[in-house]
């Protein structure tokens, strides 16, 4: 992949989480995360989102159940400390500090 895919995936995962850590329950669906996602100029399809929902819970940061079709992640504690920069993973994008 190149260099550009790998820091846009890295991207759209933080994006992802970030989202997660300010929904009320740390829940949401697949579709409302893609229009989020792509909201923040992180550009992404049903199927990249659906992809990288399964790699977030693979590592753990997600929990995901599959409701009829619709795909429900909810943020794991690690998730949302890596979304709050508490802690990091190799790929996920590091959130910027904030003013």
């Amino acid at each position: 992949m190149s260099d550009y895919g790998t820091t846009l995936r890295k991207h759209r995962r933080l994006a992802m989480l970030r989202f997660l850590k300010d929904c009320d329950g740390y829940s949401a669906n697949g579709s409302i995360i893609r229009d989020v996602v792509n909201g923040v100029g992180v550009t992404s399809t049903t199927d990249q989102i659906t992809t990288e929902l399964a790699w977030l819970k693979e590592q753990g940061l997600i929990t995901l159940d599959d409701l009829g079709g619709l795909l429900l992640a909810t943020a794991t504690t690690r998730g949302v400390e890596i979304a709050q920069g508490l802690a990091s993973h190799p790929d996920v994008q590091r959130p910027s500090p904030r003013a």
